[in-house]
């Protein structure tokens, strides 16, 4: 039954207008879609307890128990504080192993189909490893800045001025990307890889054998060269200089030449990995 009501203009819709998002492949909707997905990281993150220990108390503790063993024995080996160098070498060991636990959850959201279904949505394709890259700068950050309160409760102090301490939070958010970009690879390749065992060696070595202990001449001679140039040794060397003062100009463009080289290398492999996960988790 139809029929008009008075004093009402039925000629006009009432209906609202359907909202138009914006084209999935936009710049616009890579932004919001990351932004979605980083924000989902950092809640998931917050909320388990083991991956804030593993973040943020782990890597404090460890700087603490590296001064108490051995920061006096360093101090008196090379007269200079241990705690120059033991700063930058656990940031930088956080950077590391903090892109192991998000990669080993990157492979579990593979087997449970979240990343799939996560593909599947209306939104930019590379938005969700863009937000997952975008959530280890911020990770980064922060265990960098609870490493270095820890450290200046040690000792350690931005010798260098206000600008050189900004600079310092810099290279690691370099080495961390390029870090981030070559362990979500490895998450991509396949579920029967050994990934923390893996990475955990490689970054042990790096570890151990590298400038934040000790100068590279208290290397054998034989293993000086990689001591001075692989990394890690880069990285700690420009950190140093920023904070203490000392040589600058090499180790930092060693430090951008490695961090560039590992985003160059292992950008499209992981871009190409994530797709291939998502499509076929």
């Amino acid at each position: 039954m139809t029929g008009t009501v008075p004093g009402v203009d039925t000629s006009r819709s009432f209906a609202p207008t359907p909202a138009r998002g914006a084209d999935e492949r936009s710049l616009q909707a890579l932004w919001t879609g990351s932004r979605l997905q980083c924000g989902r990281m950092l809640r998931r993150w917050v909320r388990d307890p083991a991956t804030v220990i593993q973040a943020l108390v782990y890597p404090a503790v460890t700087l603490v128990m590296l001064h108490i063993v051995l920061g006096n024995r360093i101090t008196a080996a090379t007269g200079t504080p241990a705690v120059y160098g033991m700063v930058p070498l656990v940031v930088l060991i956080g950077a590391m192993f903090g892109s192991v636990v998000s990669a080993v959850g990157l492979r579990a959201e593979r087997e449970s189909g979240l990343l799939s279904r996560f593909y599947t949505l209306p939104t930019h394709r590379a938005a969700g490893l863009v937000g997952r890259l975008m959530a280890e700068l911020i990770r980064v950050v922060v265990t960098s800045l609870v490493i270095l309160a820890a450290g200046i409760a040690l000792g350690f102090r931005f010798t260098q001025g206000f600008g050189s301490g900004l600079l310092l939070l810099v290279v690691p958010l370099g080495f961390g990307l390029g870090f981030a970009l070559m362990v979500t690879f490895l998450a991509t390749l396949s579920t029967r890889l050994p990934l923390v065992e893996l990475v955990s060696t490689i970054a042990t070595l790096l570890m151990f054998f590298n400038s934040g202990f000790v100068p590279v001449m208290a290397y054998p001679r034989w293993l000086q060269p990689f001591v001075e140039h692989q990394p890690m040794s880069c990285a700690i060397d420009t950190m140093r200089a920023l904070a203490e003062g000392g040589e600058l100009a090499r180790p930092l463009l060693e430090t951008v030449a490695w961090s560039v080289g590992m985003i160059a290398v292992f950008a499209v492999p992981a871009a190409r990995g994530y797709r291939r996960a998502a499509e076929n988790g």
